[in-house]
This record gives C-alpha cells, structure tokens and sequence, in this order.
C-alpha cells in the first residue's frame, strides 16, 4: 500500500534521482526538484536504477512529480536536501517559505556543515545530519548506478520512526547513530579521494589500483588525521580497516593491497566520483566542503594542511580551464613539493 506522507527530494542529481527514485519504486509519494535538463529527462525516460548487486528498477515518469520548482515542498512531511554543499545556503532559503513546522530535513550532502546552515533557516523543523555512503553515477537517459558499497546513516530521532519502514522497503535501510560528528568526519576522510580521482580522468577501480595515485589518498588523509587528532575529534570506523592504518596501506605495493584490502578494490569498474563529473562538465565542485574543510579545521587548531591545500588549488585550476589530467607519478610529485611549490598553472 502506498504511505500516507509525502517526501521531496531538493536538488535531485545523481544522488538525489537514486534515492528518490528508489523510495517512489517502492510506492512512496515523492517529489523530485531539480535543474531543467535532469526534469525532462526523467518526463522523457523515467528513471532506470541499478546496483552493483544486481538490483534492477525502473520507475515510469507516471511515478514521479519533477519540477523545477520547490511548491511541493509545501505538502511535504519527509524533505531529502541533495544539493551540492555550496547551494545548501540558498536551499535553505528557498525552503523556508514553503515547509511547515515539524517537517523532517535531512542533509544528505558531502560535507560536515550543511545539517546546521538548514537549520539557520529552518528553525521549526526537525533538521538530521546525514551520510550516504556510496557513489552513485549518472549515465545518462535515465539511468543511475550505485557502483560502491554503503548505507544511508543518519542522526537518531524519533521522527525517523514513521519513514524507517518505506526506505527498509525501498533498499535504502536507516542506519541510525547517536552522535553523527564521527562519522561526517570518517566520510570526509574517504572523500579525499574525490580529487585524486578527478585528476586522475579514470573510473575508481583503475585509480585505486594503482599505488602512486593510492599514495596521494594517503598523503591527504594522514595530514587530515593529524588535524583531528588535534582538534579532539576521533572519526569513526566505516570500513573494516581503522581510518590511520588505511591511510598508511594505501602506500604499500599493489600485490600487498590486493591481499589485505581486497574489498576496497571490489567495486563497479565504471564507478567514478562525481567530482570527476563536474569537472568533466564544467560545474563547480564541492573541493571547498571536503579539502576545504580540512584546511579550516588546521588554521582552527593552529596547524596547516599543505596538501589538501593544494588539491583545492589544483581542483579549482581544472574548474576554471586549466590542466584536468594528472599521471599518478605527477600528482604525487606535486602533492610532495606541496609546502614549497609555485602556484599551479
């Protein structure tokens, strides 16, 4: 039977399209908000959602409503926030007009700021920190693919009672914690991968095969573990390896890694991050939500992150024109001379 409440989804992408689509699958009523190209996409295809278990759904334009506009946020009693990082400001504006006192927002976003800007605009309503814990691609027509591994997890309430059963049913079971600051921050620390993977110009698997590329993750990882570790925050454990020891595995031999993280590398070998998207479209990335985060949490505890630094600065490079494409070998050269470097060209 189809539920008695209403859930739109703000700032449908790739993410937002899956999961939305996904919950509408499942007879849930929802509303999907978005830019004018993905609308009439999903009016002309539906959507066509895959998995990398083999899960195959398809959702029939009937089964949706898709604007461009948020007026159905209005009639909403579950709001999903799906935009980028840097528009969640101006989704919570948008926002507050419309939705009523009690609704439920959750932030599913990159980034470990989003949950508390929702809620400068949304004081009446029930705001919830969220992870998604997987890569979702977009290939066109319709079709999305979660090609990685994950769950959603999201902060404990118990306004998140009514909706459990409808994401169970949908495939998208709530994994719900207490305290979600560890676990934004763990998540955090696997996204410092997103720029390594969109310099380097290929799909996950192969990057992550390949040690030097590997080595880079890692550089950016431990100089962001120290940071945490001075600023008293300990991140969780999302996978089955500690975040610190990963980070220096990620540096061992490509026969090595193959036998003691065997798991990182079982994944679709066309997933890719969606960073590597925006810069193959020319869309502004979220590089200022992840190294960018890293970096201020440095200058608040009075230590720098040259590397992540530059892989702000080299990202922002490639969004604005510049070099796009960088060998393993490269990367990891100038991730090294990161403290004493010039500027990139």
């Amino acid at each position: 039977m189809a539920n008695d409440f209403e859930i739109c989804v703000f700032g449908a992408g790739n993410i937002g399209c899956y999961v939305g689509g996904r919950l509408a699958g499942a007879r849930a009523k929802v509303s999907l908000v978005g830019r004018p190209a993905i609308v009439e996409e999903v009016a002309t295809h539906g959507l066509h959602l895959t998995d990398l278990h083999g899960a195959d759904i398809e959702v029939r334009p009937a089964q949706l409503r898709f604007d461009t506009a948020p007026n159905r946020a209005s009639r909403a009693d579950l709001i999903l926030v799906t935009v980028k990082a840097g528009s969640t400001d101006e989704a919570g504006r948008s926002l507050a007009p419309l939705v009523r006192p009690g609704t439920v927002v959750i932030s599913l976003q990159n980034g470990v700021r989003n949950a508390d800007v929702l809620r400068e605009h949304l004081p009446e309503c029930i705001v919830l920190s969220s992870m998604v814990m997987y890569n979702v691609s977009h290939r066109g027509e319709g079709r999305f693919h979660q090609g990685t591994e994950g769950e959603i997890i999201v902060s404990d309430h118990p306004a998140l009672d009514r909706f459990a059963s409808t994401f169970r049913n949908a495939g998208l079971p709530l994994l719900r914690e207490a305290d979600l600051t560890r676990v934004m921050w763990a998540k955090l620390l696997l996204n410092l991968n997103n720029p390594i993977n969109a310099l380097s110009g290929v799909p996950l698997k192969e990057e992550l095969s390949q040690r030097k590329y590997r080595k880079c993750i890692g550089m950016a990882q431990l100089e962001a573990l120290a940071i945490l570790k001075a600023a008293g925050i300990r991140p969780a454990r999302l996978t089955s390896v500690p975040p610190a020891l990963m980070a220096r595995l990620l540096g061992v031999s490509n026969f090595l890694f193959k036998g003691v993280a065997q798991s990182v590398l079982e994944i679709d070998p066309l997933a890719r991050t969606s960073m590597l998207d925006d810069l193959e479209l020319g869309r502004k990335s979220e590089i200022d939500y992840i190294c960018g985060e890293v970096v201020r949490l440095g200058e608040q505890v009075g230590r720098t992150a040259p590397v992540n630094a530059r892989l702000t600065e080299l990202i922002k490079v490639a969004e604005n024109g510049g070099r796009r494409h960088w060998s393993g070998a490269e990367l990891l050269k100038t991730l090294k001379a990161s403290g004493k470097s010039a500027p990139v060209r």
